[in-house]
């Protein structure tokens, strides 16, 4: 390896810096490399920085991304670590994601001090989510459930709960894995009955195409499966043209060579909801989930996406 150490770009919530050294670890491990091998670079996003609106109303996925592939681009950075599901679906040209972790646990957890589970709480209760998906598919369960906007990292939104500002909220149980926080989860959401947005769960590494430091240096470190699975999810999710201004949830599963996505678009009051499943070989996980979203989209037929 060269001298000069390989720098990794990420965000600076706990989050982020917790799957920024997750990256270095294991490349310190596959390489037998010291910790001065690396250099951990954090980038502010204009995501991090927008706190009182909705993604959707100022830019979507991307804000979480831009400033640190502008790094990545003018050199600054060899690689970004980014949690799969703030990832648009188109990258900028010469970038592309080389390697993906091991998945963790895919569901979403529901956090409240005043109810075991979502169909648990009281009517007319308070659930704060600042994701679309998630206020759709709680409203599809439980109409009678006022939804707020809730944006914040992760301790932000502990904050909150805990302070009585809403009586519940849904997080990504991966997120609280990582950070050790595993107690603060009241019940799991299943996913047959939830499913996760595209690629939650799982970090991905973005980097130069053509820089083949770096490249061979993330072969060692990457999980085929993880990016089999990813594969399928993001091509049913470029086909929807999904941002975080529509709901869609999207999960593959690998059995053996047996590839299978479940997707789902809803309505965002919930109230129209359409599911597709498709299968087959893992060597065909694009095609499988390119196929999941165009039959998605002619069942929901013209307009369902742009109502709202």
């Amino acid at each position: 390896m060269q001298s000069n150490p390989l720098r990794i770009g990420t965000r600076g919530s706990a989050l982020a810096l917790a799957q920024a050294h997750e990256t270095r670890a294991r490349l310190m491990a596959a390489h037998d490399l010291p910790e001065d091998a690396f250099e951990i670079v954090v980038i502010k996003t204009s995501g991090d920085q927008i706190q009182d609106r909705p993604l959707s109303e100022v830019g979507g996925k991307g804000l979480f991304t831009k400033e640190i592939e502008e790094a990545m681009l003018d050199g600054r950075i060899d690689l970004a670590v980014h949690s799969s599901k703030d990832m648009p679906t188109v990258l900028p040209d010469s970038l592309a994601l080389t390697a993906f972790l091991p998945r963790e646990d895919v569901r979403d957890a529901f956090l409240s001090p005043k109810a075991k589970t979502l169909m648990d709480l009281p009517h007319g209760a308070v659930v704060g989510s600042s994701s679309l998906r998630r206020q759709a598919m709680i409203k599809r369960l439980r109409p009678d459930i006022d939804v707020v906007m809730y944006r914040g990292n992760l301790q932000t939104r502990l904050r909150k709960l805990a302070e009585g500002e809403v009586d519940a909220t849904l997080l990504a149980y991966a997120g609280l894995r990582r950070l050790g926080l595993e107690e603060e989860v009241t019940s799991l959401l299943e996913t047959e009955d939830f499913l996760p947005a595209v690629g939650q769960g799982a970090i991905c590494i973005e980097s130069r195409e053509g820089d083949e430091r770096t490249l061979e240096m993330l072969q060692a470190i990457h999980d085929r499966e993880t990016q089999i699975r990813l594969d399928a999810e993001r091509a049913f999710l470029a086909v929807l043209d999904g941002s975080c201004r529509t709901p869609i949830g999207g999960l593959a599963l690998l059995n053996g060579d047996e590839l299978t996505l479940t997707g789902t678009v809803l309505k965002p009051d919930g109230s129209e909801v359409h599911d597709e499943v498709r299968s087959g070989r893992a060597t065909d996980a694009v095609q499988i989930g390119q196929a999941a979203g165009e039959a998605l989209k002619a069942k929901m037929g013209p307009g369902f996406l742009s109502s709202h």
